[in-house]
């Protein structure tokens, strides 16, 4: 590291980007500017052609400055891996398998499509078949990174459009371990003087068999270990001892299956992706994303400030209208043939234009491929410069991209089914009634509620009985409740009514603030231990409490009535009368505003009774 020595500037580096955190960000979003334009400004601010070009005449600006930007870039790419895990964690072998279409169809034709234009594009501006060819590949990638970030903050991951790009993107990640290995493949063609021959092909076929061995490898081995691992890890928590484990745990699988996926000659988003894809699958994986969400975002942060600090200024102020201009004409050629790739594969008109337009811009993983270009000398670097400064120009435009799409789009209503049915399968907790607490008596509600068709999430926070629950094939996961976060990772804000079904007193009260905190609208029934309880929870807002002593009380009455010869309709309309006036005596400790609706219901049905 340049600058400084000593501890201090070991740590230099870290404390500027977390000041540009901690000042840009929240600067950005006060002036409702997306914060990933605030890391990208505060790396070109930060970096050489920054406030670094200041230093001579002012030296202690050099502590105001990033030195060693290889050393961000490091980081950058655990920031990129932890973005994927996410997307993974979102995923399903079945929902792939369920959009296939779009992900193999869609997503590989236009990474092929873009590369042969592009490749023609650069072949036409003086470049060699084998160089065209890595640029290509490398500008035909869109920005993971950039886009999903830029769609959840607009609120269109789950439109049509949000959907066709999710695709593209998957498509676009999947292909980057093939990209590398075939740039590898064209570094010894283009050493053989540009013939194939066999030992060419030895090569290159060499090459795919650890690619494949490992990627076996991370997907049996991640299917055998991860359950048992996150199952122990929250025995552990449950018992108080595992508060840190379950983030180390998490960590862990990041980080290990990215750096075995590197080992196996793949890309560590990649393996970051499988890891991912693989715990989706499991009743951690609400957990596990509550655990790595801070993470992923420092670390992506960190990946924008590296795209900022390697925007090469004296570039761009040496050949202005030409950086911009290839930046501009790479961006219009990609918009083209995306939207075109779009229509063919049956995405409608307004869904086309936003999906190719936020997909236009360059991404990350140009700068791995050309970079990898570079390593294997088949790569102009003058060049490339040029094309990397522009591929950055583009990426910063993505926000804007966004925003054009949504005006050109804004009369389209959102929702509407632009896309094959594989395409718009419904989240997997939209629209359910949430259970927390599965439990016998969360089992049973789960039971009833699939005997009448009402489709239901649950969640509990003891790994014995969700496992239980996963061996009977029920929708159980692991959490905790209590926590809005985990609330908000369970669909509370779609969910058609909340049922808090676990024994604790006071573990009901926490979940039910929670809850009504999250959603006053909501349906809210909790068990209640007792009377008390019951109308303590009434002045925390539930809809309905039911006291397991006095519903014991009612059964036992209704029993012994037919017992003794009581017609049960009597005895029905009884024990409903009884029931209705206990719940206006609960409901007496409410807040006038929320009591008095209930209580003329409940009167109302008593007098109907």
């Amino acid at each position: 590291m340049t600058g400084h020595g000593g501890a201090g500037g070991e740590y230099k580096d870290l404390v500027v980007f977390l000041a540009a955190a901690g000042v840009m960000v929240p600067l950005f979003n006060r002036l409702k500017i997306s914060p990933i334009l605030g890391f990208l400004a505060a790396g070109v601010l930060l970096g050489p052609d920054g406030l670094a070009r200041l230093a001579d005449s002012a030296p202690w600006l050099s502590w105001l400055t990033i030195s060693d930007a290889a050393q961000i870039r490091s980081l950058s790419e655990l920031g990129v891996a932890f973005l994927l895990f996410m997307i993974g964690l979102e995923l399903s072998w079945e929902r792939l398998k369920s959009m296939r279409r779009l992900v193999f169809g869609l997503g590989l034709t236009q990474v092929a499509v873009c590369t042969v234009v592009l490749a023609a594009l650069f072949m036409l501006m003086g470049q060699t078949l084998v160089s065209a060819a890595v640029l290509g590949l490398g500008l035909s990638l869109s920005s993971t990174a950039v886009v999903m970030p830029v769609l959840a903050e607009r609120g269109r991951v789950q439109t049509a459009s949000g959907r066709a790009t999710f695709a593209v993107l998957l498509a676009q990640d999947l292909a980057v371990a093939p990209i590398l290995i075939t740039v590898t493949v064209l570094a010894a063609l283009a050493q053989g003087g540009g013939e194939i021959d066999a030992g060419t092909l030895r090569t290159a076929l060499l090459t795919l068999v650890p690619a494949a061995i490992g990627l076996a490898l991370l997907v049996g081995l991640g299917r055998l270990v991860l359950r048992p691992m996150f199952r122990s890890v929250a025995r552990a928590k449950a018992r108080g001892q595992g508060q840190e484990m379950f983030v180390a745990a998490s960590l862990l699988v990041v980080v290990g299956a990215g750096v075995a996926a590197q080992a196996a000659g793949l890309s560590m988003s990649l393996g970051a992706l499988i890891a991912g894809v693989l715990l989706a699958e499991t009743e951690f994986r609400r957990e596990v994303e509550l655990s790595i969400e801070p993470f992923k975002g420092l670390l992506l942060g960190v990946f924008f400030v590296g795209v900022g600090i390697s925007l090469d200024l004296d570039v761009v102020v040496a050949n202005p209208l030409g950086v911009f201009g290839l930046a501009l004409a790479l961006t219009a050629i990609k918009v083209g043939l995306i939207f075109g790739a779009a229509r063919l594969w049956g995405v409608k008109t307004k869904a086309a234009i936003e999906t190719a337009l936020v997909l236009g811009p360059a991404g990350e993983f140009a700068f791995v491929i050309l970079g990898a270009g570079l390593v294997e000398g088949i790569a102009s670097p003058a060049f490339t410069g040029t094309v990397l400064v522009a591929a950055t120009i583009s990426i910063f435009t993505i926000p804007a991209m966004a925003a054009l799409a949504g005006r050109l789009t804004r009369e389209a209503r959102p929702g509407v089914p632009d896309l094959p049915e594989e395409a718009l399968e419904p989240s997997d907790i939209d629209d359910k009634v949430l259970i927390v607490g599965f439990g016998r008596v969360g089992r049973l509600v789960g039971e009833m509620l699939t005997e009448h068709g009402q489709p239901y999430l649950a969640v509990d926070s003891n790994p014995a009985t969700v496992a239980k629950g996963r061996a009977e094939r029920a929708n159980v996961f692991y959490g905790d409740a209590a926590r809005p976060e985990m609330m908000r990772l369970c669909g509370i804000d779609t969910a058609r009514a909340v049922i808090v079904t676990m024994d604790a007193p006071a573990q009901v009260d926490e979940v039910v603030r929670t809850a009504r905190l999250l959603r006053p609208d909501l349906i809210l029934i909790a068990r209640a231990r007792d009377e008390r309880h019951a109308e303590r929870l009434y002045q925390l807002g539930v809809t309905d409490a039911v006291p397991e002593t006095t519903e014991a009380a009612l059964q036992l009455a209704e029993n012994t009535l037919v017992d003794l010869g009581v017609p049960m309709g009597l005895v029905l309309a009884s024990i409903h009368e009884r029931r209705d006036r206990y719940r206006v005596l609960f409901q007496e400790a409410m807040p006038d505003n929320l009591a008095r609706p209930r209580r003329a219901r409940a009167l109302r049905s008593a007098s109907r009774t």
